[in-house]
């Protein structure tokens, strides 16, 4: 794993906008298979990479204190010059909680808390001495300096059509779900968001659309002519952000095929 992030970075990066890194401790397939730290990576992501913002896809907030979450996310905002999205939401994983010794609630519950931890996080990016007693968590003069001169937009991840989309609209700056290879689905869910928007008064433009895309890289033309048309078909969905994942390509070259034959054209139109 780390020698495929080793040629990505220096070759790829620089035709997307950002990074994403999965907050799991360990793999899908095996649990011996290498699965790196998503704090850590996302660090090292940005002390060597500059210009591409860097998020997490999505942290779990029960994996961490949602104080030492705020103070992370502040820190590293400060030192990769504003370019941290703190990428939250509320786990889904029950084994891996289970296995690392973390509650678990009921979604209900993790929403909740998801939302306290949301608002503790803006607190600590935007006051000196914070403070904050909710159902689940409480804070007394949490300070966090240096106070980032931009908070990190938030990016929630969700897909819940009771709970989780509302939840997305009322606190999030980007909502991000999966692809879950159903267009139709899909419309359903950015219309309960922009609903949503609508019922609280926010304005539509505040919250950009996202979506998580699993599918190996084109490497052929016409497969980079059907992968145009496949994203373009979600934007007319009102999707305007994609995050992308690839699984495990072992060269370059089908990357700079994606940039220069799928991302140019769509950024173009």
């Amino acid at each position: 794993m780390a020698d495929q992030v080793e040629w990505l970075l220096p070759e790829v990066i620089e035709h997307f906008d950002s990074l994403w890194i999965a907050d799991h401790f360990y793999g899908f397939d095996a649990k011996t298979d290498p699965f790196l730290e998503a704090w850590t990576t996302i660090t090292w992501c940005a002390a060597r990479l500059d210009g591409v913002q860097l998020c997490h896809h999505v942290l779990g907030h029960g994996y961490r204190p949602p104080a030492l979450t705020a103070k992370m996310a502040a820190t590293l905002q400060y030192l990769s010059g504003n370019r941290f999205i703190l990428g939250i939401g509320a786990g889904w994983r029950g084994d891996e909680y289970e296995a690392y010794g973390y509650e678990f609630p009921s979604p209900k519950v993790r929403f909740a808390q998801l939302e306290e931890v949301i608002t503790i996080c803006r607190l600590m990016w935007t006051q000196d001495d914070p403070s904050f007693e909710g159902e689940y968590y409480r804070i007394d003069g949490a300070a966090a300096p240096p106070l980032p001169e931009v908070a990190p937009p938030i990016c929630i991840g969700a897909s819940g059509e009771q709970i989780g989309l509302r939840v997305a609209a009322r606190h999030a700056d980007i909502w991000n779900t999966p692809w879950r290879r159903d267009i139709e689905a899909l419309r359903r869910k950015c219309g309960i968001v922009a609903d949503e928007l609508e019922r609280l008064g926010r304005d539509p433009a505040g919250l950009e659309m996202s979506t998580t895309v699993e599918r190996a890289l084109p490497t052929t033309d016409s497969e980079s002519a059907e992968y145009v048309e496949f994203l373009a078909s979600l934007v007319d969905v009102g999707i305007r952000h994609f995050v992308l994942d690839f699984g495990n390509p072992d060269s370059a070259e089908p990357a700079h095929r994606f940039a220069e034959q799928v991302i140019a054209p769509l950024r173009a139109g």
